[in-house]
């Protein structure tokens, strides 16, 4: 029996669902679930100070989740060629969620989003998920940033566009880390919860084949525009982390 095109879809959403469900049930393993994601030891961090610290896994990245500013510190992506080839024919969900693993003073509601003028920003981006479980993991709240429309969808999608152009050419694994920066103290913040607003963005892009590592950096505005890319050691001074610890990367 051959299904039509609707009911296939509406059958791979609720699978979708059920699995999600599934998957944000607690645990405390942290990152030793998925150790996949990162090319050597976890970041450091080692002048920023991160508070109520939470390791989250997903199918296709990894969070680590600061319950202060209710938003990443960063997320960690392992691209290949493949995955992205899969991630081609996945359909968007757009069911954002907060995530029930983090304590609910700790985590983004979706009320907090509601009005603000912000868009719920992915770190990790939709795109990038080869699956139909991990495009819904994708939608969890701590995966996101109050991120500035216009920037969301022209300038960020153009740094995200860029990176999975690579990711398709390089001869191996790319590591990506996004996240906010938070320069304003005290910082802006949007919604009942809280949330803060990040006055900047980056996403280091590390090829573990070519040990090579650039970053992009932009201002979390409308008017912001991608510019040249910054190095690694520069990254690490502006964030006090040490996303790469270990690894003497090549520019």
């Amino acid at each position: 029996m051959t299904l039509a095109p609707l009911a296939v879809r509406s059958l791979r959403a609720a699978v979708a669902a059920f699995l999600l469900a599934a998957s944000t049930t607690p645990h405390a393993a942290g990152f030793a679930d998925c150790r996949q994601f990162f090319p050597g030891e976890p970041p450091r961090l080692t002048a920023a100070k991160v508070h109520k610290p939470r390791e989250l896994c997903y199918d296709a990245f990894a969070v680590l989740h600061s319950g202060q500013s209710k938003t990443p510190v960063y997320v960690v992506e392992r691209l290949t060629r493949e995955q992205l080839l899969d991630a081609d024919d996945e359909k968007r969900t757009n069911r954002f969620f907060a995530d029930a693993r983090l304590p609910s003073a700790e985590r983004a509601q979706l009320e907090d989003y509601k009005g603000s003028g912000y868009d719920r920003g992915h770190m990790a981006p939709a795109a990038d998920m080869p699956t139909a479980r991990a495009m819904a993991q994708s939608f969890s709240l701590a995966n996101m940033v109050p991120q500035s429309r216009v920037n969301n969808q022209r300038a960020w999608a153009g740094i995200e566009r860029a990176t999975r152009s690579y990711a398709m050419r390089a001869a191996g694994p790319v590591h990506v880390f996004s996240g906010p920066v938070f320069a304003s103290q005290p910082p802006q913040t949007i919604g009942p919860g809280r949330v803060w607003v990040p006055t900047h963005l980056f996403k280091l892009v590390y090829d573990a084949r070519e040990n090579r590592a650039w970053a992009h950096w932009i201002e979390n505005t409308d008017h912001a525009k991608a510019g040249k890319p910054i190095s690694y050691e520069e990254l690490v001074r502006r964030t006090g982390i040490e996303f790469l610890p270990g690894l003497k990367v090549r520019h």
